[in-house]
């Protein structure tokens, strides 16, 4: 008898989907509260309004559904409840979720991840924001082609808001659009700290389904205002395969996962897990290492989001500015649109399972 999880039980609620908008539930974070006990699964469907005519519907469908993937002996109890109410005191209450793209090193690509898992979610049809939070070295205008792009200041309900620039159906705002690209910025900690403040709280995002905050290498202060300044749902973790960028990974995860702190960590992306020449797309060198991350993830009790080849593209595409993500149909832009289905599937996880995190109040 197979053994429930709560990916297994996710990956089946999937197929059902929400006549309202024609997406599937747990995309739509819709299971919540999700326990499993033995043989009993139990969970809440959440509905936009108290009253849904489709509420029972769905609800049967999803007894079907599990007891015809999971089994016919398994016992249900589904709740339904209504939408919970927006925080609006709360920063950026209209961004479903929020997710950090970081790295204990410098080099690994984690850039490059953020922008085309930008693209690949927009390319599934969901809203989607890009903060460069890696205010020392902007990399976002140059791999968007915006390096001329100057956002403006609208007053909107009496304020000054900063109107994100738009590509690809990606809303962002870097640092980069702000300063000469050519100058170095010599930027003491509270200064960089407080740009970071400004993108996010003075940025005009809307009704955003992920945020993607691009962090720079490390654990620092960026690090800490971010998650003091949000209630991140989650970092996404990259590193290619080689040993010494790990090491830095392990850092990263414990900096995340640690006591004050307590940020899911949706898992491990293994950048540049092989070479692989674009006219032999079947060979693969494995230049840093072989299932570096793979194996970090299976020790670290983390998922693995996916490996992202090593592909002469995928550099060109950043440094011309056209994402690879963007050809959905290449091998490397297949790549990303797994890795971006996997985290929304990580996220609807830890949304079912986990309370909602809370803004960080650290303390000396």
């Amino acid at each position: 008898m197979e053994l429930l999880t709560a990916s297994s039980v996710l990956d089946s609620l999937k197929e059902v989907i929400n006549p309202d908008n024609e997406k599937d539930i747990v995309s739509l974070d819709m299971v919540r509260d999700l326990k499993i006990e033995g043989r009993k699964i139990s969970f809440s469907l959440v509905f936009p309004k108290s009253k849904n005519p489709f509420a029972q519907l769905v609800k049967k469908s999803c007894e079907q559904v599990i007891y015809t993937r999971l089994g016919k002996d398994i016992e249900t109890d589904i709740r339904i409840d209504a939408q919970q109410v927006v925080h609006k005191d709360r920063p950026l209450p209209n961004v479903k979720h929020i997710v950090a793209i970081a790295s204990g090193k410098g080099g690994v690509g984690k850039s490059t991840i953020a922008v085309n898992m930008a693209v690949a979610l927009a390319k599934l049809g969901y809203s989607v924001g890009l903060i460069d939070a890696d205010v020392y070295g902007p990399s976002i205008p140059k791999m968007f082609d915006l390096e001329s792009a100057k956002p403006v200041l609208k007053q909107i309900d009496g304020k000054d808001r900063i109107i994100p620039v738009e590509k690809y159906n990606v809303k962002m705002l870097s640092i980069g659009f702000f300063v000469d690209g050519k100058e170095a910025l010599v930027w003491r900690g509270p200064m960089a700290t407080s740009a970071l403040k400004q993108l996010i709280h003075d940025g005009y995002w809307g009704d955003l389904d992920y945020l993607l905050i691009d962090l720079p290498p490390g654990t620092g202060d960026v690090h800490l205002t971010l998650v003091q300044s949000l209630a991140v749902t989650g970092v996404v973790i990259v590193s290619t395969p080689q040993a010494v960028a790990l090491a830095d990974a392990i850092k990263g995860i414990s900096m995340f996962t640690g006591k004050s702190i307590r940020v899911p960590v949706l898992g491990l992306v293994e950048n540049m897990a092989w070479f692989t020449p674009e006219e032999l797309p079947g060979n693969k060198y494995y230049i840093f290492g072989k299932d570096g991350c793979k194996n970090l993830a299976v020790k670290m009790k983390v998922p693995l989001l996916g490996q992202i080849p090593l592909v002469q593209s995928i550099r060109e595409g950043g440094d011309d500015g056209r994402p690879v993500a963007y050809d959905e149909n290449s091998i490397s832009g297949q790549a990303f649109m797994a890795l971006a289905r996997e985290t929304v599937r990580q996220v609807g996880i830890r949304n079912a399972s986990a309370d909602p995190t809370e803004i960080v109040h650290l303390t000396r």
